[in-house]
């Protein structure tokens, strides 16, 4: 089904533009989202229509940017949504979910916006892929790069785990560290784009498509919920153009009477080392102040989110709340989500799950409400915040007597 994407409009002025490589509106600055004629999409897009598509983030192609002939599609998408019944109940909840974003094709939701970023650049005559990132973003523009044979540019902070800068490196395209952080190797991409006109920087020029692949985040958990909404929805925070976009899908969604009822309540989730968006909400202040991240959870490290702004009002807007937890809460709930439900998520995953429990225990989250997790990376990307402690429990001679000795001296019983 054909896209009823219209153009660009300015989230600030509504000025609107036509579906070009730009990114932020020349009367105002204010940054351009993707436009849709969701009143010519009434009747059409359907839940049956939707249904019929394949089993990637393209069944909502109509809702998505126009991606041409065809899009650039490695699967990304159609995660599942998985009852949390052992974790809701260490956490002393009713009914949680977990959306699994650590099954896309580079283990995050990243390949999701990469997908229709990477697919309007090529509509649009680009020739080469790029980004700025914290990893996880880097591995996804390589990844799609090396699928349609284009060459890629990935700028990176040097410091990144080792797993993500391998995990990016093995697709054959050229990563650049910078000794910086995230912010730094944001502005250098910026100044870039001016001098590499032909470079499609998912993040940067690309921006407002690329955006657009969150929305995909909600478009499934409303089918997978049997076309419902969920009551709460608890999303890491980076820049937070994830949360806007997943409040977008929602209410896209809803205008088309694809789902019924008031909107989810949104709540956001950073690590204390890096919580720009968290401290503006805790603190009533009406602009977020940038900071100079400090964590290990670095696929969040953005010290200046570009949609700060937007996910305050809406935090504010619609009763919403942000938690802010530190390094160590993050290792544990890696921990407790792995020895309760079986997924192994990369710190972004145990910043959701810390923060999901201090805002329950805090009692902004309704414990007898539904609540969507966003799980939006896998564990082996952040090998290295965990290795030193997800170790063996013993070492043994290998005879059945250091074994049973072993066993005896860790309290593990053999059955009966």
């Amino acid at each position: 089904m054909a896209s009823f994407a219209t153009g660009l409009l300015c989230r600030e002025c509504g000025e609107t533009y036509p579906a070009e490589a730009r990114y932020s509106c020349e009367f105002c600055f204010g940054p351009l989202e993707v436009d849709y004629d969701l009143d010519a999409a009434q009747g059409v897009v359907t839940r049956e229509s939707i249904e019929a598509g394949p089993n990637s983030i393209w069944r909502y192609e109509a809702l998505l940017p126009d991606p041409g002939a065809e899009p650039v599609d490695l699967g990304a998408g159609w995660t599942p949504l998985r009852r949390a019944t052992r974790l809701a109940e260490v956490l002393g909840v009713k009914e949680l979910w977990l959306k699994d974003d650590t099954r896309n094709p580079t283990g995050s939701f990243k390949d999701r916006v990469v997908s229709c970023a990477l697919s309007s650049a090529r509509r649009l005559g680009f020739t080469t892929a790029a980004c700025a990132s914290t990893g996880n973003l880097a591995t996804s523009v390589a990844a799609h790069a090396a699928f349609i044979g284009w060459p890629s540019v990935t700028i990176i902070p040097s410091d990144l785990e080792k797993s993500k800068i391998a995990m990016t490196a093995i697709f054959g395209g050229t990563v650049l560290g910078v000794e910086g952080n995230y912010d730094d190797v944001n502005r250098l991409c910026v100044e870039l784009v001016a001098e590499h006109p032909g470079w499609a920087f998912a993040n940067v020029n690309l921006r407002p498509y690329y955006a657009e692949g969150s929305k995909t985040l909600a478009f499934e958990i409303c089918e997978q919920l049997g076309w419902t909404q969920p009551d709460q929805v608890v999303v890491p925070l980076a820049s937070g153009s994830q949360f806007t976009k997943i409040a977008k899908g929602f209410a896209q969604f809803r205008e088309l009477g694809l789902v019924e009822g008031p909107a989810p309540v949104l709540f956001g989730a950073q690590a204390s080392g890096c919580s720009p968006i968290a401290t503006a909400f805790t603190e009533g202040a009406e602009v977020v102040t940038p900071q100079k991240p400090n964590t290990i959870a670095r696929s969040l490290a953005i010290g200046n989110p570009a949609d700060g702004p937007y996910v305050l009002d809406a935090l504010r807007q619609n009763g919403g709340d942000c938690g802010s937890v530190s390094d160590e809460e993050v290792l544990e709930c890696i921990g407790l989500l792995a020895q309760t439900e079986g997924v192994f998520a990369e710190t972004a995953g145990g910043v959701t799950i810390a923060a999901l429990r201090q805002m329950v225990r805090r009692g902004t989250i309704d414990p007898n409400k539904s609540i969507v997790a966003i799980i939006s990376g896998h564990g082996l990307k952040t090998l290295d915040a965990v290795v030193d402690t997800a170790t063996v429990s013993a070492t043994i001679t290998p005879s059945l007597a250091s074994a049973q000795e072993a066993l005896r001296s860790l309290q593990i019983e053999s059955a009966s």
